[in-house]
């Protein structure tokens, strides 16, 4: 016999969605809200801070990996939580979210496409952020060079598109349907929590994030398929990740 899908009250569904984000990126927003009013109130000007992403832990090195490990196993709990959740629900993320192996070509195909449609412009974005004086100094990896350098960059590269595609489009747009949200409200609320938590980079970066995240919205609601998000989320990040531990540092004055 098959089991008939629960139905959440509005309440339970607000409260859930509520806990889910302020273990993950709504916490993480919020504290990229505090980063921002700190960057804006110092004695420099925004553009003359820096907003380091994957930052060494320890000077030892091998403690600096054990942390970094740490790091990603537990960054990518609430997307436990979240999956957790909505299989309670009879929601199953490999057929409802798309969250499965077995359409690679589509995945990478479109991941790939959405990357490049993505990371050019948003190149330009982050010169003209900068000229403008409303982006902070971006420094997307300062660890120590070791030889599990790239390995973990990589690594972080995955938990961030796994965590950020499964909550921000995957689990809340599913949710928020489920609340009766509107269309446009949904699409309108997953980009702009995604540029928040990128404010600790400064306004540039949230304008550039919440373009994205209306983007990768739209191509969920047509497609319902989170893979190739993750995909081009993975690439974007590889490439900014590791192309900035391996470059020469002159490359990358006008960032």
């Amino acid at each position: 016999m098959t089991l008939e899908r629960q139905q959440a009250t509005r309440p339970i569904l607000t409260a859930e969605i509520i806990i889910v984000l302020l273990l993950s990126l709504g916490q993480s927003a919020i504290y990229a809200v505090v980063s921002l009013i700190a960057k804006l109130t110092a004695d420099k000007p925004l553009s003359q801070q820096a907003a380091v992403l994957n930052a060494s832990q320890s000077p030892r090195p091998y403690l600096d990996l054990t942390y970094q490990l740490l790091g990603t196993f537990f960054d990518l709990i609430p997307v436990a939580l979240a999956l957790y959740l909505l299989l309670r629900d009879r929601i199953s993320p490999r057929t409802e979210l798309g969250l499965s192996f077995d359409r690679q070509r589509f995945d990478w195909g479109w991941g790939t496409l959405l990357a490049a449609c993505i990371g050019i412009p948003g190149l330009l974005l982050v010169y003209v952020a900068k000229l403008l004086g409303i982006n902070a100094e971006i420094v997307p990896a300062a660890l120590q060079p070791v030889w599990w350098a790239v390995p973990v960059l990589i690594l972080a590269a995955i938990q961030n598109a796994v965590l950020e595609e499964v909550i921000v489009v995957g689990y809340l747009m599913t949710r928020l349907k489920q609340w009766g949200m509107s269309t446009i409200a949904i699409v309108a609320t997953s980009a702009v929590l995604r540029g928040s938590y990128h404010l600790y980079q400064g306004f540039g970066a949230f304008i550039g994030n919440a373009v994205m995240g209306v983007v990768f919205s739209l191509f969920y609601l047509k497609y319902k398929r989170v893979m190739p998000l993750i995909v081009a989320h993975t690439l974007l990040d590889v490439v900014a990740f590791v192309g900035y531990a391996l470059l020469p540092e002159s490359w990358f004055t006008w960032v």
